[in-house]
């Protein structure tokens, strides 16, 4: 049969003629409603995810605050590679107490027939070698409570702490002089030169210069600033006309500076008359620092300045002209000259500023109360230790500041662990420098404890870069 218009019945599939829209409109129609309705996606949000992915934005509506908490948290981020690396180092080192220990050693012979004696050595050993550490850097609690008895002094509850921000002072400076150029470009491996030039500037300032108290600690101190500048300048000056590597010219004027003071201290009118031994006069009292919680403890004026000069290089590095010039060109060295930028200018401004900051560590090392005269290792290493101290901190401002009191408290505690538990102080150089290694190799905690990749390539890029 046939309908009117020449369609054979009961064959819907042939549109009339003419009539081609209005039936493929009514067939999408009926394909829509037998098909189930689906589900219309929120705002913002993917109407589908792709089978087998899973979903990288926040946490589901089940979840509780506490499991977005751990999701977010178990991630290589820097706050939990920082805190996973430094249980990395706690771990190690207190195997390597538990090695270089005999008694402790010996105990292991009969592990299987009484392990309950090799365990119990080995945690004897290492809690309370770590308990040492604790009561020397930040506070004894035995002390606490004799002082509270009215058998001790206030100044013995304190004198821990006192220890960790004395060591901590010239950290910070030779952290930040590292960090600095960091974020510029440059590796300034000279801030053990810069620091011992500030050294022999600032102690040759305190004891020649016949000053008024006040007057004169300020002098001494901005001489130590200005010798450690000047040392920068020629590494910064060399880089910027030749194109001198400045890690090669820094490393060699640390040998010039180094051999520059083991003269001058014996130079008539600088050495001690009164010593046969390479030791110079002492710094006048007019130019030592003033100490901030009496003679009993050492802590001075130092941890003053050295926040304030953290607080002005985080405002020059994120809030001024200069500071952004210098992250410029130290991001792209080519697209800042393109922008207008004198990248050669920015090379000796950079190493002066770090020079000076680097001088200002080793001024306080001889005007503070760590050393009041000069000898050969008055400087110590706190150049060197300022690199590990940038590289920890991330070579920003705040965090080489809380990275110096890391380092601080480890020496500080370093030496009540040796005399009280007899550890070796040199197991605290192996502390730092396993906790540099676990920071400086992110990669290396995540694949330890199987951290989420979050944040894993940002953290690589600043590591390497310095941003």
């Amino acid at each position: 049969m046939t309908s009117e218009n020449g369609v054979p019945a009961g064959s819907p599939d042939k549109p009339p003629a003419g009539d081609e829209p209005a039936a493929a409109a009514q067939h999408a129609a009926s394909a829509d409603a037998a098909s189930p309705p689906a589900a219309t996606p929120a705002d913002g949000q993917p109407g589908t995810v792709p089978a087998g992915s899973e979903p990288t934005g926040p946490a589901t509506d089940g979840e509780s605050l506490g499991q977005r908490f751990l999701h977010h948290l178990w991630a290589a981020n820097t706050v939990t590679v920082t805190v996973l690396a430094l249980l990395l180092a706690v771990v190690i080192g207190g195997v390597l107490m538990i090695v270089s220990d005999p008694d402790v050693l010996a105990t292991y012979t009969y592990l299987f027939a009484r392990p309950g004696d090799a365990f119990g050595a080995s945690w004897e050993l290492v809690s309370q070698a770590y308990a040492n550490l604790f009561k020397g850097a930040v506070v004894n609690p035995e002390t606490v409570r004799a002082w509270f008895a009215g058998e001790a002094e206030w100044t013995s509850v304190f004198r821990p702490i006192s220890e960790t921000l004395t060591y901590t002072t010239p950290l910070v400076f030779t952290g930040l002089s590292v960090a600095l150029a960091f974020r510029g470009g440059l590796f300034n491996i000279g801030a053990q030169g810069q620091a011992i030039i500030g050294v022999i500037v600032a102690a040759l300032a305190g004891f020649l210069l016949p000053l008024p108290p006040v007057l004169h600690v300020v002098v001494a101190v901005l001489a130590g600033a200005l010798g450690g500048a000047l040392w920068g300048f020629f590494p910064g000056f060399l880089k910027a006309r030749t194109g001198a590597h400045e890690v090669i010219t820094t490393i060699m004027l640390n040998y010039v500076a180094l051999y520059f003071l083991t003269w001058i201290i014996v130079q008539p009118g600088v050495q001690n008359p009164e010593r046969p031994d390479a030791i110079s006069r002492p710094v006048e009292a007019s130019a030592q620092l003033p100490r901030l919680l009496g003679d009993g403890l050492r802590v001075h004026a130092g941890i003053l300045l050295a926040i304030a000069a953290t607080a002005a290089v985080a405002w020059l590095l994120d809030r001024s002209t200069v500071g952004f010039e210098l992250r410029a060109v130290g991001a792209n060295p080519d697209a800042a000259r393109t922008a207008g930028i004198s990248v050669t200018g920015t090379y000796v401004l950079l190493m002066v500023i770090a020079g000076g900051l680097a001088g200002l560590g080793g001024a306080n090392m001889v005007l503070g109360s760590t050393a009041n005269a000069l000898t050969p290792l008055v400087a110590a290493q706190i150049g060197f230790d300022g690199i590990l101290v940038a590289l920890l901190g991330r070579v920003r401002p705040w965090g080489v500041a809380l990275a110096a009191l890391l380092f601080g408290a480890l020496r500080a505690g370093g030496n009540a662990m040796q005399s009280s538990s007899g550890i070796s102080l040199e197991l605290v150089t192996v502390l730092q420098a396993l906790i540099v290694i676990f920071i400086a190799a992110p990669a290396l905690v995540k694949a330890i404890f199987q951290l989420r990749a979050d944040r894993a390539a940002r953290l690589q890029t600043s590591m390497a870069k310095g941003w």
